[in-house]
């Protein structure tokens, strides 16, 4: 065995174990491979849920974007329309969509008391637009159901359409109110906050320039000179 002519130091020591240490990681990496060769091949995925997978991880993405939710909302909101194309929901699906966009825009400012009402409307929403696709699945099956079964199906769709009319219309009727709210309650205030700032800034700047000004005329003492003369 070769050594150096300096003997075996510290660094020689470190490089040993270093060897050491890897030839072991080797050895049990040829081990875990060995068993991983030995396990049956795992059985090929669905091909729906592949796209599942696919699907959710691309939308979780797009959702970690700055505009991705509202976007994907958007979509979602498109596809929904174009699923109840033809039907006589298509038009308070519409209004309602108008209407919770515009109580979207009001929900920052429904504080205190005009909070439970976002609550509510929220409630209300997903109730409605679950009403409107019941009313398109009545609709899809008056194509094909008997025409002895016709007439039941239909007393129950105009039962649902008018429940969908009532709704819709109570839900604008409360963005109404939301809208009212947030108007009033800009108004309890004679003068925007503001404004009220930005007077005092304005007298704050005036007293400093009549200040600096004094200092000047004091500083100056022909013109205090000919200002006693006269």
């Amino acid at each position: 065995m070769l050594t150096p002519y300096a003997g075996l130091g510290l660094a020689d020591a470190f490089w040993a174990a270093a060897a050491g240490g890897s030839v072991v990681m080797a050895a049990w990496r040829w081990v875990d491979l060995r068993a991983l060769a030995a396990q049956p091949a795992p059985p090929p995925l669905d091909p729906a849920m592949a796209g599942e997978q696919a699907r959710a991880r691309l939308v979780a993405a797009v959702q970690r974007l700055p505009v991705g939710r509202s976007a994907l909302d958007e979509v979602r909101r498109q596809q929904a329309r174009f699923a109840l194309r033809g039907s006589v929901a298509a038009g308070p699906w519409t209004r309602l969509d108008r209407a919770a966009a515009t109580l979207s825009g009001l929900a920052g400012r429904l504080t205190g008391p005009g909070e439970p009402a976002l609550l509510e409307a929220a409630v209300a929403e997903q109730s409605l637009r679950d009403l409107a696709h019941r009313v398109a699945s009545v609709e899809k099956a008056l194509r094909f159901a008997p025409s002895d079964t016709r007439p039941a199906l239909e007393d129950a769709r105009a039962n649902l359409v008018e429940q969908l009319e009532g709704g819709v219309a109570a839900y604008e009727r409360l963005v109404a109110a939301a809208a009212s709210y947030v108007a009033e309650d800009g108004r309890m205030v004679t003068e925007h906050p503001a404004v009220s700032r930005l007077t005092e800034a304005s007298d704050l700047l005036r007293g400093v320039a009549a200040g600096l000004a004094e200092l000047r005329d004091l500083s100056d003492p022909m013109r205090t000179r000919g200002s006693q003369t006269a």
